[in-house]
């Protein structure tokens, strides 16, 4: 039988990992967007924080704030919950 502590102890490890792997995401993410605006001779995402490193996480926000249209005849839950639980599924993965 395990333990409540070992269970807890490995949940907190998971969305460790995958906190962690959002954020390397993220910052690749930015590197690549970088990379490519040196390519094309212009700055970059420099405009959030120094040197452009709170751009993921402006992103992030602008994301989140999105208004989610809903249509008239839909179960909203499988509509918004889906496609989340896919996200999360494929960035624990």
């Amino acid at each position: 039988m395990f333990h409540f502590s070992l269970i807890l102890l490995f949940l907190c490890v998971l969305v460790f990992v995958c906190l962690v792997n959002i954020l390397i995401v993220a910052y690749f993410t930015l590197q690549e967007r970088l990379i490519l605006a040196s390519m094309q001779l212009r700055k970059g995402p420099n405009a959030v924080g120094i040197l452009g490193l709170g751009q993921p996480l402006a992103d992030a926000l602008k994301l989140i704030a999105k208004e989610i249209i809903l249509p008239k005849k839909v179960n909203s839950f499988l509509f918004v919950g889906m496609p989340l639980l896919m996200l999360i599924l494929s960035l624990c993965l």
